[in-house]
């Protein structure tokens, strides 16, 4: 059996996928999504065309959260990225789910609007999404003072989900300078050498980031 995924390298959650991946030097078939081929291989299997996606041996696995719990049953490995204590697992998929929706879908939300054309953007979602991010910095500040990850001692799903959203937020509405914990907890998280790949792997793409990448990270 062989997994193949399809993905883009500069998408944050295909990313968070690759994170899994890496962390425990599981064999796949990388489907890129530069490659036309694959874009319409990816339209059969799921006609949405949502990405991250992982194909094994006729199962189809659609979104990153989905993908990372699919690998722990069926792929483990040495980093046990879901924790094996259903308590200590609840709070991974607590702060799983943080991530993905208080920090990169606001994040997104400030992306897309970029991308529109400059009169249909909409000024009022821009500023819900940046109001969003604001107080989600806050929390997590408090969160993480005293902590290296997100949901217990060891890295997990829930920080599969922060590299890339913290990634990228900052990018998008830079994280004040006063969150000190949220920026040493991004610094880790660009360190651990999956999530590094994952940006080296992107970095060509940098250019195409809606308002500009800084020249950083």
């Amino acid at each position: 059996m062989t997994i193949r995924l399809y993905a883009h390298p500069f998408s944050s959650y295909c990313q968070k996928a690759l994170i899994a991946l890496y962390e425990n030097g599981t064999p796949f078939d990388y489907r890129t999504l530069e490659d036309a081929e694959n874009d319409a291989a990816l339209e059969k299997l799921w006609p949405l065309k949502k990405f991250p996606l992982l194909e094994e041996d006729g199962r189809v696995v659609i979104e990153a959260t989905g993908i990372i719990e699919y690998l722990a049953v069926h792929h483990g490995g040495p980093v046990a990225l879901i924790p094996a204590d259903p308590a200590a697992a609840v709070d991974v998929r607590i702060w799983d789910r943080f991530f993905d929706n208080y920090v990169m879908n606001p994040q997104q939300q400030i992306v897309f609007n970029l991308i529109r054309p400059e009169n249909d953007r909409d000024p009022l979602n821009d500023t819900q999404a940046r109001a969003t991010l604001n107080k989600a910095y806050a929390w997590l500040d408090g969160h993480m003072a005293g902590r290296i990850w997100a949901a217990g001692a060891d890295f997990s799903m829930a920080d599969c989900a922060a590299a890339p959203a913290l990634f990228y937020a900052d990018w998008s509405h830079p994280i004040p300078a006063a969150f000190a914990h949220v920026h040493a907890y991004r610094r880790r998280l660009l360190a651990r050498p999956s999530f590094a790949r994952c940006v080296d792997e992107a970095r060509h793409f940098r250019a195409y980031f809606p308002g500009g990448a800084p020249d950083r990270d």
